[in-house]
């Protein structure tokens, strides 16, 4: 006998799973990330951490976005081959609608961050639609949804080889992710596919990413078979690398790495390599024909109370800085930011460097002034923003020396690393750049105290705003001479490791 499912109840569990990984981590990610930071010897790593665990805390408790990328919805669907569907819409049309009902909810508004014509127009489709769907059809009389937003900076660090045969899969791993550079928001997960063909080794890397992480109960009973043991070596060699959190350089680097694999033809060996982030989200829930999946909120005992000490830090009133003050500025160096700051992403950068090529005005006048790589969640009820977080740096790095020697910038604020051109234009023009931590984004929006939009309001979340924040923590990353903590962090504790005399658990 058939099970029917209502289109009705499918929708609704999309919907609710959607806001629900929003401002709920998964209770492992959660663990797995203190487990690290108990045992993370490098202060700037740890300090990272923390506000990883803070922010994660304070968006469970005021259910607001983790982080400001809301991701873009993948869904994997297992239909029961006994099921039968009362609905008017196709199965891609109500998963649709459920993120489409997720993302416009009034209480807990979610970033629309996909974009149509992705080579042309770039228009945003304005409700995260439409979603990445897998379909597998099993036996059975039940629906079983896998739903995960996945952020587009870790995403964008995704990894593709054919290998030959003869090739070290390990060998391959490890000279892959340092230059996957911190963007990705590190401690994450690696999630590596083997195997099939080009397209199926990404899914299965995507899909492992499902997985519960498992990596010190496997290390306890061993492994039993190729991927077990694949997972072990390179959990310990992926470490020892001394990444750390946020690419600042420590003992952990990823907190678990899940393998995937299925037969492929003798004369290849695709592998892939996706990685999750400090914001991982997903969940799971199963359709029985019984009304909508609704997700049961976690115990919040399983969230550490960490508390976090700013600790030494310089104290800066943006108002009042110029290019000779920041030249004091050291990199690890620890900043709170007070004052009036712009912000600006891929879209406004390339807008306002167009407007520099042609001689015209730009909207907000940058003499002395930081630009923040955010592109940040509507407010709701009080708030003066939504969540906050940085964005991946080095998607402008192709802009920074035009802004900084045509607009009198001085400073910028961002995600992870920068590569070398921007660390030569920012050393030439002596300016500095400042890391706020990845996944922190709720925590950040709280020193915002004001903001408005103050150039191309067109280009939604992506507008030019001004902010006027209050103690905002960053970190010298790359100073006015050229330094770059994301160079010199990970050489310092990958050395340290290496000569024993410290140990990555």
């Amino acid at each position: 006998m058939s099970t029917v499912i209502r289109q009705q109840d499918l929708i609704d569990s999309i919907a609710d799973a959607l806001q629900y990984i929003s401002y709920y981590h998964p209770v492992d990610f959660i663990q797995a990330v203190n487990r690290a930071y108990e045992q993370e010897a490098n202060p700037a790593a740890k300090d990272a951490m923390a506000q990883i665990l803070i922010n994660s805390r304070m968006c469970a408790e005021g259910h607001r976005p983790i982080c400001q990328d809301t991701g873009i919805v993948s869904v994997f669907l297992k239909v029961g081959m006994n099921v039968q569907w009362e609905s008017d819409m196709s199965l891609e049309d109500a998963v649709n609608q459920g993120v489409r009902q997720a993302y416009n909810h009034p209480d807990n508004k979610l970033r629309a961050s996909v974009l149509a014509d992705p080579d042309g127009a770039r228009k945003n489709t304005g409700d995260n639609t439409p979603a990445m769907i897998t379909y597998k059809i099993v036996p059975g009389d039940k629906v079983e949804v896998h739903v995960v937003a996945k952020g587009g900076g870790s995403e964008a660090k995704t990894k593709f080889a054919m290998l030959n045969p003869s090739d070290n899969i390990v060998d391959w791993v490890l000279k892959m992710v340092p230059t996957m550079g911190a963007g990705w928001c590190p401690p994450g997960i690696l999630g590596i596919g083997i195997g099939g063909t080009a397209d199926k080794a990404l899914a299965m890397a995507k899909e492992s990413l499902l997985d519960p992480i498992d990596i010190h109960d496997l290390a306890e009973r061993g492994a039993s078979n190729r991927s077990e043991a694949l997972r072990l070596e390179l959990f310990e060699k992926v470490n020892k690398l001394g990444i750390g959190a946020q690419g600042l350089g420590g003992l952990t680097t990823v907190l678990d790495i899940k393998v995937k694999d299925c037969p492929t033809h003798a004369a290849n060996k695709p592998v892939a390599i996706i990685p999750n982030c400090a914001a991982t989200r997903l969940t799971k829930f199963t359709l029985d024909g019984s009304g909508p999946s609704l997700q049961t909120p976690p115990n919040m005992d399983d969230w550490p109370e960490i508390t976090w000490e700013v600790g030494d830090a310089r104290r800066v009133n943006l108002d009042e800085l110029s290019k000779a003050d920041i030249q004091q500025w050291k990199t690890g160096e620890t900043v709170l930011l007070s004052g009036k700051m712009y912000t600006g992403r891929d879209a406004a950068h390339k807008r306002m460097v167009d407007m520099i090529a042609k001689g015209e005005q730009l909207p907000v006048d940058f003499t002395n002034k930081f630009i923040y790589y955010v592109g940040p969640v509507d407010p709701v009820g009080e708030e003066v923003v939504g969540p906050a977080g940085p964005t991946t740096a080095t998607r402008m790095d192709k802009f920074t020396r035009t802004m900084l020697e045509k607009t009198g910038l001085i400073g910028m604020v961002g995600k992870a690393e920068r590569g070398p051109a921007a660390i030569e234009a920012i050393k030439d023009n002596k300016a500095v750049y400042l890391m706020a931590v990845g996944g922190s984004a709720y925590l950040v929006s709280k020193a915002i105290k004001a903001s408005k939009v103050a150039g191309f309001e067109d280009l939604g979340m992506e507008a030019i705003y001004e902010f006027d924040i209050k103690d905002m923590p960053v970190t010298v990353a790359v100073d006015s001479s050229g330094e770059s903590a994301h160079q010199t962090g990970p050489q310092i504790w990958q050395a340290k490791i290496e000569e024993g005399s410290i140990e990555v658990k």
